[in-house]
């Protein structure tokens, strides 16, 4: 058990390191990178949170799947946290992907401010969970 508590912590801490990260990339002007470490601060928590239920997968659909089921459709998490991960994903695949893909300035920080949120509201719902 302490063993998971402890590997639950570190992906948290990830999770927000991953945040700085999109910070430090957005100042820089670098915006697919930015969008990149977004999806990944949310991944993070998600799969911190996961492990509080014993879930594991290396598959970023597979996990958004089950949060969706078992944290969104039951109304654990609020749907537009659902949202959230969900544009958080395309984004980043778009980022990391397709060719010729700009995004504002405006809209990353955006994301950044609703990858915070997010990050928040489910680090607070693991410790609340214990």
């Amino acid at each position: 058990m302490e063993y998971k508590d402890d590997l639950i912590r570190y992906r948290i801490n990830k999770s927000e390191g991953t945040i700085e990260e999109a910070e430090l990339a957005i100042e820089n002007n670098k915006l697919s990178l930015a969008e990149n470490r977004i999806y990944y601060s949310i991944f993070y928590i998600v799969s911190a949170l996961a492990l509080k239920y014993d879930f594991s997968t290396s598959k970023h659909s597979t996990l958004m799947g089950w949060f969706n089921q078992g944290m969104v459709k039951t109304e654990k998490i609020d749907i537009s946290f659902g949202k959230t991960y969900a544009r958080a994903f395309e984004k980043r695949k778009k980022a990391d992907y397709d060719d010729y893909i700009t995004f504002s300035s405006e809209e990353v920080k955006l994301d950044l401010e609703n990858a915070k949120k997010f990050v928040n509201r489910i680090k607070s719902f693991i410790i609340e969970e214990k």
